[in-house]
């Protein structure tokens, strides 16, 4: 039987899931403390986000010194990998064509965005 995909992140859970992927291991405050240097949020909101993504199967939780620690249980490629199927399938019917000439065409990409996707294109040949 195959194993059902993870849930795709909310806006509010990937946010939290970049703090974690940048620290490695973080716990709710530390969290918490890194939002709330951007925009205001409530230490129960960021709890219950984490409680979320843990049942969500994106985050690994241990205990260590009476802290809940979390990790990620996936890696940042892979869960920004799955919002990135998933855009493409919804906006351009699975195809990344489109979405590379819409990007080519408003001018998103760079020079360097160019030539390392020439690169990726010649490897995966």
């Amino acid at each position: 039987m195959a194993k059902a995909p993870q849930p795709l992140l909310t806006p509010q859970e990937l946010e939290i899931m970049k703090v974690v992927w940048a620290a490695d291991e973080v716990t709710v405050r530390d969290v918490y403390e890194h939002l709330r240097a951007h925009r205001t949020v409530a230490y129960t909101t960021v709890m219950t986000l984490m409680q979320i993504l843990e049942k969500k199967g994106h985050l690994k939780k241990s205990t260590a010194s009476r802290q809940h620690v979390y990790r990620a249980a996936k890696p940042r490629q892979q869960a920004v990998g799955a919002l990135l199927r998933d855009f493409m399938n919804r906006v351009f019917d699975g195809s990344a064509r489109p979405l590379l000439a819409h990007l080519a065409g408003d001018g998103q990409l760079t020079k360097d965005d160019v030539e390392e996707l020439r690169q990726l294109i010649k490897k995966s040949k």
